[in-house]
């Protein structure tokens, strides 16, 4: 501390590179400040600085930090605490440009991992990063004013927020505990049959298109009688509510009644939540992945061929690119891709969806011969998903009641509640069919094999071919990656977030904004940096893309975020390897 200080008075009304001679550590009361990087002049992105604290320093039990869900949990909160305190000193320190400016990552509604705050599961250590604008009138150093900020404001910050004896200690154990529960529901899934639990009593709707915090006075969500279900929670404890079963799903109901609230709620729900969110007991399995059609992305070298075949211009569909791919050919890459990364749930959305790759209507087929039309429906691929490969469906329809026939469970949202309408809603498809002549029911109606010809004797419409049921299987992803020069080649590699839209890589943009389950732009920023280290070091035409990619994700995932980088910076977010998967494929500059 005191060189520190003799520093800053050394350093005082000088020109701002001054500031960089205080890169370095310092030992205060109770924990080490580090000045990691300092910036070049006010008006540059502010300085790095980073807390470092032994487990006596901070004092947290044990029983809190060697638990991975505890853990996690328990950074989330003091980093919560710490924005918090850190927002009363921001700008208190006056000067040019960004001088003053105090701040650490923002957390939202879910529970994630960040680089803000690390907590070594081996000896309790603890790492805070945050960033500081240092003052300065014109770009003459205000030294002094640095001097408040760090020895005034960042150490209130610290004794208030990262010490366990100034913490509230029944709130911090009540979040805890909720991290006790959701990994204990969360666990029961796969076993009970289940993709995704919604407790009864949770609060769906959010306050906003923009603000993802529950509605006020909203509807509490209630399980059917005919999907309650009953888990276990620790302490002998037991929470009941919705049970969405493998299989395939179907929610349907009128505009504006919760379908698509629901399907937002579980697309989420592969994150905790925190405390008072309404979300805190929607829980689904880790790999779902929310699917949309996505006009003019870029495909390399896909085998798309489950869903499209036979194009007019002759194109292969085996090893399917393009670089501004339709509505049905980007959603039936985005199926394949979720596929490959290993999600056992698809999540999908009417309303975003390509209405051609999804069904096509018995009018339709009498048409327009099947001969004619490349693209075989989902609608025709959904048991086969489920029964071959064991990926379930979770799809919300509004406008066709063709799905009825082959969904297994059929919910209708009814002023943002579920009724369970499976059996009524399959006695009328059958009954109502067009498709499928002399079926006897939709069990039945699924088995058709490729090419066979039925007759519609209801309409006396001609032979048309019903379209395959072929066992489907997951495509096997060999392409080999290799090094994109412009990147590889390049004296300075530039990576660059912006929001949960899109990551520049030096001049390429890769376009992200409809992966829908990328919450965080801190997320981004992990997904950029690991872009770099795929093509720095994995992409070397020697290995496929896969095994690239699950190498790299084991070291995430083994040693963190510095796998990503050799200097961590405070503004990471733990990724799944679903979005890992989708960024490398939406990568225009990926050379297969």
């Amino acid at each position: 501390m005191r060189r520190l200080e003799q520093l800053l008075r050394d350093n005082d009304h000088r020109p701002y590179p001054a500031y960089k001679n205080l890169k370095g550590r310092y030992t205060f009361p109770n924990y080490i400040l580090s000045v990691d990087h300092v910036q070049g002049d006010p008006f540059a992105a502010p300085s790095s600085l980073s807390i470092h604290m032994s487990q006596k320093q901070h004092g947290m039990p044990d029983e809190y930090t060697k638990e991975p869900h505890r853990r996690i949990m328990l950074q989330d909160y003091l980093l919560r605490e710490f924005h918090s305190k850190l927002g009363k000193y921001d700008h208190k320190a006056g000067g040019s440009g960004k001088s003053g400016s105090l701040n650490v990552s923002r957390c939202g509604q879910e529970v994630l991992e960040r680089s803000a705050l690390v907590i070594d599961p081996s000896d309790g250590s603890l790492v805070l990063r945050f960033s500081a604008g240092f003052p300065a009138a014109g770009r003459t150093t205000l030294a002094m004013e640095l001097k408040k900020m760090l020895y005034e404001y960042v150490p209130s910050c610290v004794a208030g927020a990262l010490r366990y004896a100034a913490l509230d200690k029944e709130t911090l154990k009540k979040w805890i505990s909720l991290s006790d529960d959701q990994k204990a529901i969360r666990e029961q899934l796969d076993s009970k049959g289940l993709v995704a639990f919604v407790a009864s009593g949770s609060i769906l709707p959010r306050k906003s298109g923009v603000d993802d915090r529950p509605m006020k006075d909203a509807v509490k969500f209630i399980s059917t009688p005919e999907d309650e279900i009953t888990l276990e929670l620790p302490g002998g404890r037991t929470i009941t509510g919705l049970g969405v079963k493998k299989g395939v799903t179907l929610i349907v109901g009128g505009g504006y009644h919760g379908k698509s609230t629901l399907l937002k709620a579980l697309e989420r729900g592969v994150y905790d939540h925190i405390p008072g969110d309404g979300r805190e007991y929607v829980i689904t399995e880790d790999s779902a992945m929310k699917l949309r059609s996505e006009d003019g992305r870029s495909i390399k070298k896909l085998d798309i061929s489950a869903f499209i075949r036979n194009l007019p211009n002759g194109k292969d569909t085996v090893s399917f690119s393009t670089e501004d791919a339709s509505g049905s050919t980007s959603q039936a890459a985005n199926t394949v891709e979720a596929m490959q990364a290993g999600s056992k749930t698809l999540l999908i959305d009417e309303d975003t969806s390509a209405t051609n790759f999804m069904v096509r209507d018995t009018l339709m087929h009498k048409v327009i011969h099947p001969g004619e039309e490349p693209i075989i429906p989902f609608i025709s691929r959904m048991r086969s998903l489920y029964e071959d490969c064991g990926i379930s469906t979770v799809l919300v329809a509004g406008s066709s009641g063709a799905f009825f026939e082959v969904s297994d469970t059929i919910l209708q949202m009814k002023e943002y509640n579920p009724i369970n309408i499976t059996k009524t809603a399959r006695e009328a498809a059958l009954k109502y069919s067009k498709i499928y002549d002399n079926a006897e029911d939709v069990d039945n109606a699924v088995k058709i094999n490729n090419n066979d010809k039925v007759s519609d004797q209801d309409t006396g419409a001609e032979e048309y071919t019903v379209y395959s049921m072929e066992k489907m299987h997951i495509p096997v992803d060999l392409r080999i990656p290799y090094p994109n020069k412009e990147v590889t080649e390049s004296r300075k590699v530039k990576v660059k977030g912006s929001g949960t839209d899109s990551i520049s890589l030096n001049h390429e943009s890769v376009e992200i904004r409809f992966v829908e389950q990328v919450v965080d732009n801190e997320q981004t920023n992990l997904l950029g940096a690991l872009l770099r280290k795929l093509e720095e070091r994995y992409f070397n035409g020697k290995k496929p893309l896969a095994e690239c990619i699950n190498e790299l994700y084991a070291g995430l995932a083994s040693r963190g975020f510095e796998t990503a980088s050799g200097q961590i910076p405070g503004n990471y977010a733990m990724i799944r390897i679903q979005e890992l998967w989708a960024m490398v494929n939406r990568y225009r500059g990926l050379k297969v």
